[in-house]
């Protein structure tokens, strides 16, 4: 090569005139697999156990007339095997893009109903998913504050309903469902905000809240971190678990249990610091009324704060109100502990039973919220924080272990709920198929129009 050319090449690859990468001019082709891997990881983002997700996404293969397509699921990864696809027959698709919204939550639902029945084109369903994913949510970020406010004191009246602490709930909600709003894009603040939140408003309610009131800081902060409590997480843990899906729940069991222990160290490294120890003589609780005002203000907080879709806060009140009715009925026969079995499959039929009305919202958005008020993740933490700060440890260590039987209880009310409730569907569709075939009497008379076929 001589000079000239030498000093040339160098000049373009300074200028970087190299050969343009070859892109692809047209989207990669979208099958059955793609679409498969986009349902579960947005059914994962709805909250959805790895048994249940499993389940729907072989009905959909089913719905697909390819049951040879086999589906495996994790927390976090959604593994579909192809066995017409030849060397490439398992394709993995992460499920890292966050949790949905109620409305998201309750679209997926009725996208995958849609799907099944009348059997989209897969590449129609991952861009209606994309889409769903990214519709902005219908209530501004001072709206979704003031539900956290309103699901706070909610929540306060459930667990430690005190007249004047019922203020200071109010402004703890809106302080954490400020910085839970704000932060929400942020995904390197998760990993801190556990620690920090925790901490700062236990510090400020032990320094001002606690000694103007008197009643146990501890108990004060626990509504106000419920939107950060893993309580769901780790009772759909005990569901994979008792479903035999050992590594899923075994994975999300350790998650939720370290999200509970970063809470904790918050909440020990404020009480460390302020030597706050619980309040000897507590105030007088309210009256028997007080836990379903704060079911209806749950309601409503959770409404604005998870941004649920139009028309569900009625029903959402309904299951909350099953749930919570349910679950105090169990109490009076079998214990408290195992009083989250009944309210879990109670919720879970009811549920069940009222999607089947046209004007209901899927059943997602009322069982997810049914949870939040199930799961006694709120005892765990108030039990946790005490054992770590040392006082009333018998107590303490007595309200964890009822919290893991109450976690357990509730899984096993889940699975026996979901296996009534499928069954009540199969009966339901042979009913159908057999007034289908086997028209009525009067049709098949004399004169009758025959059936319309």
């Amino acid at each position: 090569m001589s000079d000239r050319g030498l000093v040339r090449r160098l000049r373009e690859a300074l200028r970087g005139r190299t050969a343009p990468a070859v892109r692809p001019t047209t989207r990669p082709q979208i099958g059955l697999p793609e679409m498969l891997g986009a349902v579960g990881a947005a059914l994962l983002g709805s909250s959805r156990a790895t048994s249940a997700v499993e389940r729907i996404l072989h009905e959909l293969s089913s719905a697909y007339g390819r049951d040879d397509v086999q589906s495996f699921v994790l927390p976090t990864l959604v593994l579909v095997e192809d066995p017409s696809a030849g060397s490439q027959r398992t394709e993995l698709f992460p499920a890292t893009h966050g949790d949905l919204r109620l409305d998201q939550a309750g679209a997926v639902e009725r996208l995958i109903e849609r799907a099944r029945m009348q059997r989209m084109p897969p590449a129609d369903v991952v861009r209606e998913l994309e889409r769903i994913r990214a519709t902005p949510p219908r209530f501004n970020a001072v709206t979704m504050i003031l539900g956290h406010a309103l699901l706070t004191v909610g929540f306060g009246l459930v667990l430690d309903p005190v007249a004047l602490a019922l203020p200071f709930y109010a402004v703890l909600g809106a302080i954490v469902g400020t910085v839970v709003v704000l932060t929400a894009r942020f995904a390197q603040l998760s990993l801190v905000l556990p620690v920090l939140i925790p901490f700062g408003i236990t510090l400020g309610t032990g320094l001002f809240v606690a000694p103007l009131i008197g009643d146990d800081p501890i108990r004060l902060v626990a509504p106000a971190l419920v939107s950060l409590l893993p309580g769901l997480t780790l009772t759909l843990a005990a569901v994979e678990l008792t479903s035999n899906q050992v590594v899923a729940g075994a994975s999300r069991m350790v998650y939720g249990v370290a999200r509970l222990g970063l809470l904790v160290f918050g909440v020990f490294a404020a009480i460390s610091i302020l030597g706050v120890h619980p309040a000897e003589n507590p105030l007088p609780p309210l009256g028997a009324w007080a836990p379903w005002v704060g079911v209806v203000l749950t309601a409503i907080g959770y409404t604005l704060f998870s941004v649920a879709p139009r028309g569900a806060f009625p029903w959402i009140v309904v299951s909350l109100v099953v749930a919570y009715g349910a679950q105090a009925l169990g109490a009076l026969a079998i214990g408290a502990q195992l009083s989250g079995f009944v309210g879990a499959v109670v919720v879970i039929v009811v549920v069940g039973l009222l999607r089947r009305i046209p004007a209901a919202p899927p059943s997602a958005v009322m069982l997810m919220c049914a949870y939040w008020l199930l799961v006694p993740g709120a005892l765990g933490f108030i039990g946790l924080s005490r054992v770590a700060e040392g006082t009333d440890g018998a107590g303490a260590a007595d309200l964890v272990a009822g919290t893991l039987v109450s976690l357990v209880s509730i899984a096993l009310g889940m699975v026996v709920g979901a296996s009534m409730t499928r069954e009540v569907d199969v009966v339901a569709r042979g009913w159908r198929r057999v007034a289908r075939f086997h028209p009525s009497r009067d049709a098949s008379a004399p004169g009758a129009e025959p059936p319309a076929r």
